[in-house]
């Protein structure tokens, strides 16, 4: 029960104010890691108060034992993983069990916010880079370290008047390598699972937002330079900004005119050796507030909507990929009721004559509506017009359109042992061609020892989501996996156990195009390390021809096929040592030849103020003549530095003999005030054999988040 105050509170992690000193505590936290089927060894205490303004949350972590030292892995907001010492608190404001937000605090008082969608089934179901304007102090004590917190009900979409929350807290505990939740979850699933919550209710109906207004204008300057083009960009200021309007307590209008990105960390390398594009998440703060209702349709691999189409085009001098600035943008989101969201946004980009770009004009419409204990469907309409360079201003080409709808179907069950996914969509374009259409169904199981699942997709032709991400069309695919988990009684090995994956691809044309079989083995320890053995048979039919080092060798012909077996495996080592390794490798046949290849990253954390890392990986293909061999490189140390929690440096060196690279990225940020900073960032790309330089770029930029 959270209790009404008036008397304000003070946020500095000491527990002195009247609402801490009386009953209502909530505690006996349960493990969900290494076991389920007992109290945690680390007890939490927590309570929560609100008033017409602010809720308030505070909670005591008590150690069995004198303790001073915790692990942070830095001072920066938003730490994540297993190795973090922290509590978090999940909040389920429509009692949907679906969507909902995470507030964390660790020790040294960092903070992390997220939201949830999919209703935390995975881990990547949690987007920390959503971040908004809230208050938090800790302080550590001999034997417990306390987290006291204020959140304003302004940062939050709830139903308004409601009395009841959907609500756990769970606490990561690196000494005894312990999760715990206040609600009991099944160590299959993630702590930030929302099927599994108590009820946190209000005695009295839930306030009435006032006014809910953010500005968020920045002030940037900037110089770049193309040195194989011959040409670059003098010193010059930009300014434009982002606005937040709440528009009741359920529904969130973002507004955004010249936004710029510069300070968005730069994709970290990858040696590509696949016949398909790669595919990069979305780090830019204006598409991630409730984005699973735009981005979550579809599949990982048939995705009608991906934001990073938007301000990203071709440049028809190069063929190269190329920023394209966005003028001016808006997105609505929310609630609508306890049972429908809603999603619209429009961007419009600017056409720029001298890359032979034309501006874009991309509009999205998504509806959900939740149906049974947790499902949901979804319609989705997507519209990208072309706008006509030769008339100018905003005029429209009007034989140069791409559209998209769809509709999708999640099943969650209330348990979470069963979920699932079925879709059909649909492009339209100028002559409207047949076999335009992409259907999906899968259904999963996952037990606490079983688990399970088969999927279907079938893509058609002439599908042709250019908004979206699907690398290939005109095939079908069936999936079925299979997996099973033992929990010894040991004292090194929490779990393991054997696994089967399967996929197919065939199409009418060619038959069976692509097969891959994995028979696998997993074993996790106490301590978080990990191992995964694979056993993998692969079949390819190259349906175009393919270089397979793809690096400007002879390629393999068109039509030809190839029967590959080779071992795979993947781990992790304790994430909390001081040195940490995470790893993957291969070796064994690759087409018309054999690969061994190792991909990893060495770190070495010191304290919470360094973290020094080397991302590394190598690729050794020998192929038959007249295909040539190749080494692979790609070097990449970085140092990331926390000189306090609103101080940082990070700078990294990318070595990549794939393309002919190095590329230097150096990002200094000051956080002056709450979600307010200053960036100054360096890039700098050279040819490796000369040094000489290919394109170089520095900006500066200075935003300020402004509450009404």
């Amino acid at each position: 029960m959270a209790v009404k105050i008036s008397d304000p509170i003070r946020v500095d992690g000491v527990l002195d104010e009247d609402i801490w000193q009386e009953a209502g505590w909530v505690s006996d936290f349960y493990q969900t890691f290494p076991s389920d089927t007992s109290l945690a060894v680390a007890q939490t205490r927590v309570k929560v108060g609100y008033d017409d303004k602010f809720l308030y949350i505070a909670a005591v972590m008590l150690n069995p034992g004198p303790r001073d030292k915790y692990v942070s892995t830095s001072l920066r907001r938003d730490y994540r993983g297993n190795q973090n010492d922290g509590i978090s608190f999940v909040f389920d404001t429509f009692n949907d069990k679906t969507n909902g937000y995470v507030f964390g605090v660790n020790p040294y008082g960092v903070q992390r916010e997220a939201m949830i969608g999919n209703g935390g089934l995975i881990s990547t179901d949690l987007n920390l880079a959503w971040d908004n304007k809230w208050y938090s102090a800790a302080k550590i004590n001999e034997d417990h370290w306390v987290v006291e917190m204020v959140i304003p009900f302004s940062t939050l979409r709830y139903k308004e008047g409601g009395t009841s929350w959907n609500v756990n807290f769970y606490r990561i505990d690196s000494e005894y390598s312990e999760k715990s939740t206040w609600t009991p979850i099944p160590r299959n699933f993630n702590v930030t699972n929302m099927a599994f919550s108590r009820k946190l209710y209000f005695p009295e109906p839930l306030p009435k937002v006032g006014s809910n207004l953010s500005f968020i204008p920045y002030m940037a300057m900037g110089t770049s330079r193309n040195f194989m083009e011959g040409f670059g960009e003098p010193v010059k200021p930009s300014f434009g900004g982002d606005a937040k309007v709440g528009i009741g307590p359920a529904l969130n209008l973002d507004l955004t005119v010249n936004p710029d990105f510069s300070q968005v960390e730069v994709d970290e390398q990858v040696t590509n050796l696949d016949r398909f594009e790669i595919f990069f998440p979305e780090r830019r703060q204006f598409f991630l507030e409730n984005a699973d209702l735009f981005a979550d349709f579809g599949t990982d691999r048939i995705r009608p909507f991906f934001s990073r189409r938007i301000g990203v085009d071709r440049d028809e001098h190069t063929g190269q990929n190329v920023q394209n600035r966005i003028l001016y943008g808006a997105r609505l989101s929310g609630k609508l009721t306890d049972d429908w969201r809603i999603g619209a946004m429009n961007m419009q980009t600017a056409n720029d004559p001298n890359l032979g770009i034309s501006g874009k004009n991309f509009s999205v419409a998504a509806l959900q509506r939740k149906i049974f204990n947790r499902s949901n469907i979804g319609m989705m309409v997507i519209n990208r017009e072309s706008m006509d360079m030769e008339k100018g201003g905003m005029a429209m080409d009007n034989g140069k359109f791409h559209r998209l709808a769809g509709m999708d179907y999640n099943l969650y069950s209330a348990d979470n042992r069963w979920n699932g996914k079925f879709f059909y969509h649909r492009t339209f374009e100028v002559g409207s061609p047949s076999d335009a259409g992409t259907a999906h169904a899968q259904l999963a199981f996952d037990d606490i020892h079983l688990s399970a699942g088969l999927a279907y997709s079938y893509v058609g032709e002439n599908y042709n989501p250019l908004m979206g991400y699907t690398p290939r069309t005109g095939y079908q695919r069936f999936s079925p996996q299979l997996g099973y988990r033992f929990f010894p009684n040991s004292r090194w090995v929490n779990r393991h156990g054997p696994g089967f994956i399967s996929e197919t691809l065939w199409n009418d044309r060619l038959g069976v195009t692509d097969e891959l079989h994995t028979f696998l083995y997993m074993i996790q320890l106490h301590s978080f390390a990990e191992l995964t053995v694979n056993f993998n048979n692969q079949y390819t039919y190259l349906f175009f021809p393919f270089d397979p080092t793809r690096s400007g060798g002879e390629p393999l012909a068109e039509g030809t096929a190839y029967r590959n077996n080779y071992l795979s495996f993947n781990f992790r080592t304790d994430p909390r040592g001081v040195f940490s390794v995470l790893g993957t490798g291969q070796v064994g046949d690759y087409f018309n030849g054999s690969m061994t290849r190792f991909t990893g990253t060495a770190q070495c954390r010191l304290g919470y103020l360094a973290n020094i890392s080397m991302n590394f990986s190598y690729s050794r293909i020998r192929l038959a003549e007249p295909q040539q061999n190749a080494d692979l490189f790609l070097i990449g140390p970085r140092v990331d530095l926390t000189f306090t929690k609103s101080l940082f440096w990070t700078t990294f060196m990318q070595y990549n003999n794939q393309i002919d690279n190095i590329n230097i990225n150096t990002r200094f940020q000051w956080r002056y005030a709450p979600v307010s900073d200053l960036f100054v960032v360096y890039t700098d790309n050279y040819f490796p054999s000369s040094f000489a330089p290919k394109q170089r770029a520095f900006v500066m930029k200075l935003n300020y988040w402004l509450n009404i």
